[in-house]
């Protein structure tokens, strides 16, 4: 005789602790295009992501990697470069009439002051709407990597490649 389960197996990327569908779910209610940002051990991924049903559309990827391209030298995953790669990503949004996005940290903790803030920061001072309270990001000190060049000796041009960068994207 045939017994009925007593569990549900759960999605794959819910088993591997990858993706929250609830958390999901509430996004893709509000029918806006999701601003996706990651860390690696290495880089800063921003990612503008459309829903559809037959899987999500990556609209435009911006990379830490990139910014070694506009004169960088620095660490690739350090708060300046996050949101020196926020600032390129909403240019990148602005050339393709993309004007605004709601925030997606995906499984991230919220922590006031971090990367993944120091990057939303760079995307919204290059003029996205994304609905964000100021007390959540980091200080203006922390963002120019004055922080860094106090401690580390091999880095005290941050300061002055981070205004250069910046200036640049901002044309």
């Amino acid at each position: 005789m045939k017994q009925k389960t007593t569990y549900t197996v759960r999605h794959r990327r819910r088993r591997e602790g990858r993706t929250d569908y609830k958390k999901r779910l509430e996004l893709l209610k509000g029918r806006k295009d999701r601003l996706a940002i990651r860390k690696t051990n290495k880089h800063i991924i921003i990612q503008v992501i459309k829903y559809a049903p037959e899987g999500d559309k990556v609209l435009l990827t911006a990379n830490s990697k990139e910014l070694e391209k506009k004169g960088w030298k620095h660490s690739l995953k350090n708060i300046p470069a996050a949101y020196l790669t926020g600032l390129l990503a909403g240019v990148k949004a602005k050339e393709k009439k993309i004007n605004g996005a709601v925030l997606d940290i995906g499984l991230y903790s919220p922590l006031k002051g971090s990367r993944i803030y120091a990057a939303l920061k760079g995307v919204i001072d290059s003029g996205l709407k994304i609905p964000a309270g100021k007390e959540i990001f980091p200080g203006e000190e922390r963002l120019k990597g004055e922080h860094i060049s106090k401690y580390l000796e091999k880095h005290k041009t941050i300061t002055q490649d981070y205004e250069k960068i910046k200036s640049e994207l901002l044309k």
